[in-house]
């Protein structure tokens, strides 16, 4: 009877400590009521669907956690879990990532894919190897120039104040060097860094620009793909780990399915936000192919500086060598046609 007891009383342990709910806190810069945060209380209420309710999401929107570095602190201290970042964020865990954001290294989405499908694996063990499982990649869309005076080519931005990321001291360092004045901020200062004068330039996407209100200060832009803003979800292995193996490849499949519904909806959105800034009068420079290579050529005398101290010679040697496959493979395909 008492062996009978025991094992009962076992079971019903097991019991309790399987349905224990794993609580992920997920931080974002991400504002709330935008698609990108609509894309993660989705995400968030189909992991409870597909694991009966023990995998609960907790999202912090709008940047009340921090900048994006914030986050990765507080995700090696245990504050919080996980976070839907920018490469901004993503290059702290594995600085890799920021192959994906050399200038104009992209002409458009075709490229992105064509890159994130030869380098993903690759950028996923380096943030496993650091503590961290990637969820999902997707698009935040393309940076542009949004400036107080009209610019044309890149020489004009050396008269004024450029935005870069408070303690991104690669990009800084890259700008100084270069010949250009760069102004750290966190990401909450950019409005009133405009607003004051302590900044007139900066590359974002006109969605961002939009939300944000930046384009009310900023409002000339120049309609040229500097850099892809990519993103991605990651989590820390120390909570991921404790997800069951069949949890944890059904919280993979949705949030793969998520990224992808999010890309095809709002690969384009970028479009509209710049429709709207017109109407409330963003003046657009649309650069002539003359101009647009002008910029390609002026970024090739900075390949010195970013081969190796912006990005790794390996990365930097992988993302040019796979661009340059994928433009021969384009021009075959031209000739033959």
């Amino acid at each position: 009877m008492n062996t009978l007891f025991r094992i009962l009383f076992c079971l019903l342990l097991v019991g309790e400590v399987s349905a224990k709910k794993t609580i992920i806190k997920m931080a974002t810069l991400v504002p709330e009521g935008t698609d990108w945060h609509g894309m993660l209380v989705e995400m968030g209420q189909r992991w409870k669907e597909a694991t009966d309710g023990q995998i609960v999401l907790r999202i912090y929107p709008g940047g009340v956690v921090g900048d994006e570095r914030d986050m990765i602190r507080k995700m090696r201290i245990g504050q919080i879990h996980a976070a839907a970042i920018s490469t901004e964020g993503l290059s702290e865990v594995n600085p890799d990532v920021s192959g994906f954001v050399l200038p104009l290294i992209f002409d458009d989405y075709d490229d992105v894919d064509w890159l994130r499908e030869k380098m993903s694996p690759q950028l996923e063990e380096g943030m496993r190897e650091n503590g961290f499982e990637v969820l999902l990649w997707a698009d935040v869309g393309w940076a542009k120039w949004f400036t107080a005076d009209p610019i044309v080519y890149l020489d004009d931005l050396k008269g004024m104040k450029i935005f870069t990321w408070a303690g991104d001291y690669r990009t800084q360092n890259l700008w100084e060097r270069a010949g250009f004045q760069s102004v750290p901020l966190a990401s909450i200062d950019v409005l009133s860094g405009f607003q004051t004068g302590l900044i007139n330039a900066i590359a974002t996407t006109p969605l961002y620009a939009l939300s944000q209100q930046w384009f009310s200060s900023a409002n000339y832009m120049l309609d040229i793909n500097w850099g892809l803003l990519t993103a991605g979800v990651i989590i820390d292995n120390r909570i991921w780990n404790r997800i069951s193996p069949e949890h944890q490849v059904k919280m993979k499949s949705i949030a793969k399915d998520i990224g992808l519904m999010h890309q095809r909806s709002t690969r384009h959105q970028d479009d509209e936000a710049i429709k709207v800034m017109q109407e409330y009068g963003l003046t657009i420079h649309q650069p002539t192919p003359d101009e647009i290579e002008h910029w390609k050529n002026y970024l090739k005398t900075w390949y010195p500086e970013l081969r190796g101290k912006y990005v790794s010679e390996e990365i930097f040697d992988t993302v040019t060598e796979f661009m340059a496959e994928k433009d021969s493979l384009g021009a075959m395909q031209k000739s033959s046609e």
